[in-house]
């Protein structure tokens, strides 16, 4: 009997101790320290509770905890999602949450450097540039030959072994003259080159040279001969003025074709007006009029002449760039 009395106090003992080992101190914002073991199973977003006694509970709110053990329940899982909105966050801390981590993009390694020359020479497109200038070097040669009448293929020569040079040395130098041309050119020592064109052109037999039908009692073998220049004056003379209005200097709407050309609108032309007619230049072409037929707020329509032939074509205010009256002989 006595062997089992001790044996059973021995398990109480046991007992008794392995719980208050079990147990342990929490330090509350109070200042008080609570012994228990906290029950994970019944934590909520009000708190959890402890057990600090046989068959006894208390309620504990997560405020109530110091920040130490806060965060020691945060090691575990099934606690960390109720007490991490109640840790306070160290100024260290969240700089160490919110540090960037820069990484650095991989860089392009920069060439060697070089001449201009070379590094166009080291790239395919740097190559097709320098073919494209040196063809453009070539044809430039080409242009300045025929502007200073040189023999073309010396010129473009001279371009392809002096590139940029070489066409510039020909565009310095004087234009040359044809054989003939500078036969016919009497204009003295020393005398500019504008002087001497003039010359050419004023010389005796000139014009006779480049049209011997001009020369007064020429007749050609067929008995056609021109008309004499000083009737074609006296033939446009005959001629009403032309009249032009151009955009900017007038407005063109309905209003100004109503009042300027009031003879336009009728079927049957009056005989003060009957040979002229209407030119109109617009974005589209040049139309010679004979009538409006028909005229509104943004356009008009103009009655065009083709052979026996008649049409209307529809002209906005807004394409309209000249407007002329003349007569319809004159050019």
């Amino acid at each position: 009997m006595v062997q089992r009395f001790c044996l059973i106090m021995g398990l109480l003992v046991c007992g008794l101790v392995a719980g208050i080992a079990r147990g342990e101190t929490y330090k509350l914002a109070d200042g008080q320290e609570l012994v228990g073991e906290v029950l994970p199973s019944s934590a909520n977003d009000a708190g959890v509770q402890v057990k600090v006694g046989e068959a006894e509970y208390k309620q504990v709110a997560w405020g109530n905890f110091s920040q130490e053990d806060l965060k020691r329940f945060a090691g575990n899982p099934k606690l960390e999602a109720f007490v991490e909105p109640f840790i306070e966050v160290t100024k260290t801390e969240k700089l160490q949450k919110t540090e960037a981590n820069i990484k650095q993009p991989p860089r392009l390694e920069l060439p060697t450097r070089q001449s201009l020359l070379g590094a166009m020479c080291s790239s395919g497109l740097g190559l097709l540039m320098l073919l494209m200038l040196y063809a453009a070097n070539v044809y430039a040669g080409y242009e300045v030959a025929i502007f200073r009448g040189q023999p073309v293929p010396l010129v473009c020569g001279v371009a392809a072994v002096l590139p940029l040079a070489g066409p510039v040395i020909f565009l310095s130098m004087r234009s040359r003259l044809e054989p003939s041309q500078a036969s016919a050119v009497a204009a003295p020592e020393g005398a500019p080159v504008g002087e001497a064109a003039a010359a050419t052109a004023t010389a005796p037999g000139a014009a006779d040279e480049t049209n011997p039908m001009r020369a007064d009692g020429a007749a050609h073998p067929t008995s056609l001969r021109l008309a004499h220049l000083e009737s074609e004056p006296e033939k446009k003379s005959a001629l009403p003025p032309t009249t032009t209005f151009q955009r900017g200097q007038f407005t063109f709407n309905r209003r100004f074709f109503e009042t300027k050309f009031v003879g336009f609108f009728g079927v049957v032309r009056r005989d003060a007006d009957k040979d002229l007619v209407l030119v109109i230049k617009a974005a589209r072409g040049q139309y010679v009029g004979q009538r409006i037929s028909r005229i509104a707020a943004n356009d008009l329509h103009l009655q065009v002449q083709h052979g026996p032939a008649s049409e209307e074509i529809m002209i906005p205010f807004q394409e309209i760039q000249q407007v002329q009256l003349r007569h319809k002989d004159a050019n």
